[in-house]
């Protein structure tokens, strides 16, 4: 029989982190607190550690990546337009 994953809300990680980074409790207490795992506890404070507030507004930074590799294809689809409409108008002085 399989288990769900569990999905945590983003103010719950950030608790989560805050506290094991206010270093008060072990991570191993505080994983047991809140029934998690300690490697997720620990990986938790060290993204609150190096990325900081905007940490696990994931929904945010999903949102930009994606939008950011959508720019990236629309810019490379108008340079391709661009060179086949020269070549079509190179062409086309040709035959007329």
């Amino acid at each position: 029989m399989t288990r769900k994953r569990r999905q945590h809300s983003d103010q719950f990680k950030f608790k989560v982190a805050l506290e094991a980074a206010k270093g008060l409790k072990t991570i191993n207490e505080i994983a047991s607190e809140h029934n998690l795992h300690p490697n997720l506890v620990s990986g938790w404070k060290k993204q609150l550690l190096e990325e900081g507030a905007t940490v696990f507004g994931s929904h945010t930074a999903r949102r930009e990546r994606e939008q950011a590799t959508k720019e990236a294809e629309l810019y490379e689809q108008i340079g391709r337009l661009k060179m086949e409409l020269e070549w079509l108008e190179k062409k086309a002085v040709r035959f007329s």
